[in-house]
């Protein structure tokens, strides 16, 4: 396997390795338009330059009276990036997309004659921007617990292939953080693991997949948020892990992410005391940034913030982080809360000394030696062929994991109740079993009294679960309906950790997302049509241990 990747990863190297095609502009560039390089922002429409009255209200909160448009926000800010959301009315169908993006193109070639970044949050599983018809792979940990990094690489082939066919240039993925917390919140199954080499060698292939595709990248959280609990978009994540812990553990997928060719690495808002002992987060943090990935671990690639509107900022004003980010080693803002403010605090640092201007030019050296894509882009992109969807499907087949398989497969002649967390899973997974729905989410005490009697009228009862771990409502369902007496089988569409919670369930299957591939695939094992081949790639302490599966 490792040759295998060594192999692979070369090849890509040599075929798509960055070149500095736009860096001689950068001599004709104003100090505005360098910095507006810097800065990667959403922008709301689903069209460059015509867009509906709420989206243009929007634009002119984000950006100022003058500006109604995307198009106009690029122009006026020399924007580097724009970042895709469905809440910013971005991401309606595959048509809609490609349009968006040839239009924010054209906008930024009219303006500077570079071209934009343009990404989205496509990393498979649980983070999903955009669904079919695109071919919507299964996640990380999914893709983990295949134990074999070459689909890794093909998950991402056929993704960035996609994502490229839509204008997009840069996926925001992957995760290479190893999961060593169950309880992880921002993490959990969008990472390949908890064991360190797994996680590298998955992380590499992915890339290698992504640019293969000719997508960019974006390793993400440096250094690792595996160990922490807090999801640093809504709070204050700290790791009280040694400097030799990091380094031994969470480090070394980055190193096989640069190693690989990355287009960029993330710097995440954790707090590392043994990296930094000012308390200062690592996206801020000079000693993290250019300390350990810069000086010690040689990168000289592109590094962007996470997104700058995180609660674990709040008690930084926007210019401190714009510019506290920059003099950390940071070439990228990612989603300042006040783009105008964050780019007039740069303008200014420049102006007192506080950051040089051959500082900004470090920055954006890197950054245009990234944009080698062809800007513009088919009105009409091809998606979700057959070939990728086969792909995406038997990746889903290979990852889902039976830790204990009583009663099944399930027989033709049973009735089967499908019950429990997520409005669509379940819906999906009762239509593909011909089973009874009930539907409880996080329930309360009544629903769970319905979803009792329900099972008991029932020949077998297939329960879905979602980080039980921290829902005592669904541990509370899954304990009643065990103790009906009555078969039971729990299928966890989320973290595989959940079993931690109900330790007696006889029929326990891990499927690691909710994706309606992984729920399809999920269907199939249920049913005998196919055979589990999938296997923990984390443990289970106490019950189950890694590599696990039947």
């Amino acid at each position: 396997m490792r040759r295998w990747l060594t192999g692979t990863l070369a090849a890509t190297l040599v075929l798509t390795g960055p070149t500095a095609a736009h860096a001689d502009g950068l001599k004709g560039m104003t100090l505005a338009e360098k910095v507006g390089q810097m800065v990667v922002s959403y922008v709301y429409g689903t069209n460059a330059t015509s867009v509906s009255a709420a989206d243009a209200a929007a634009n002119q909160a984000k950006f100022g009276s003058d500006v109604t448009t995307p198009a106009q926000a690029v122009a006026k800010y020399h924007l580097g990036g724009v970042i895709y959301f469905t809440w910013s009315d971005n991401l309606a169908d595959p048509a809609q997309i490609a349009g968006l993006s040839n239009g924010l193109q054209t906008a930024a070639l009219a303006d500077t004659g570079v071209p934009l970044q343009i990404s989205t949050d496509q990393e498979g599983g649980v983070v999903n921007r955009i669904g079919a018809p695109l071919a919507v792979g299964p996640g990380n940990m999914a893709i983990g617990a295949t134990f074999d990094p070459r689909n890794a690489y093909r998950a991402a082939q056929v993704s960035g292939a996609e994502l490229r066919a839509l204008g997009i240039t840069e996926v925001d993925a992957p995760v290479v953080d190893v999961n060593t917390n169950p309880q992880n919140a921002a993490d959990g199954v969008r990472s390949f693991g908890d064991r360190t080499v797994p996680v590298a060698l998955n992380s590499a292939a992915a890339i290698g997949g992504y640019r293969a595709a000719g997508i960019g990248t974006q390793a993400k959280h440096f250094p690792g948020l595996g160990d922490t609990t807090v999801n640093t978009d809504n709070g204050v994540a700290v790791t009280s892990q040694s400097r030799a812990e990091i380094v031994k553990t969470h480090v070394p997928p980055f190193v096989a992410a640069i190693a690989a060719g990355t287009t960029s690495i993330m710097a995440a808002h954790i707090v590392a005391p043994s990296l930094d002992p000012s308390g200062a987060p690592a996206s801020l943090s000079k000693p993290i940034i250019t300390g350990l990935l810069r000086n010690q671990l040689h990168y000289n690639g592109v590094v962007i913030t996470d997104a700058l509107d995180a609660a674990a900022l709040n008690d930084y004003t926007n210019a401190e982080i714009a510019v506290d980010a920059v003099n950390a080693g940071v070439d990228q803002l990612l989603m300042p809360r006040d783009v105008p403010g964050a780019i007039q605090a740069l303008i200014d640092a420049v102006g007192n000394g506080t950051i040089s201007e051959s500082r900004i030019d470090q920055s954006v050296r890197r950054i245009l030696a990234t944009k080698t894509h062809d800007p513009m882009v088919p009105s009409s992109p091809v998606v979700g062929t057959p070939a990728h969807l086969a792909t995406m499907a038997d990746i889903a087949a290979r990852s889902i994991t039976t830790l204990r398989g009583a009663g099944l497969p399930l027989r033709p002649d049973q009735k089967v109740l499908v019950t429990g967390w997520g409005v669509s899973t379940t819906t999906n997974l009762a239509a593909a079993l011909g089973a009874t729905r009930f539907y409880t989410g996080s329930p309360s005490d009544a629903v769970i009294a319905q979803a009792v009697t329900a099972a008991r009228a029932a020949d077998v009862t297939v329960v879905t679960t979602y980080n039980a771990w921290g829902d005592t409502t669904q541990q509370k369902l899954v304990n009643a309906l065990l103790a009906t007496g009555k078969p039971i089988v729990v299928a966890s569409v989320g973290g595989p950790y959940d079993i931690a919670s109900f330790p007696s369930a006889p029929a326990y299957l891990a499927a690691y997302d909710y994706q309606p591939v992984s729920v399809t695939a999920l269907a199939a094992v249920l049913q005998g049509k196919i055979k589990t081949s999938g296997h923990l790639p984390v443990t289970i302490k106490g019950l189950f241990p890694y590599g696990a599966g039947q």
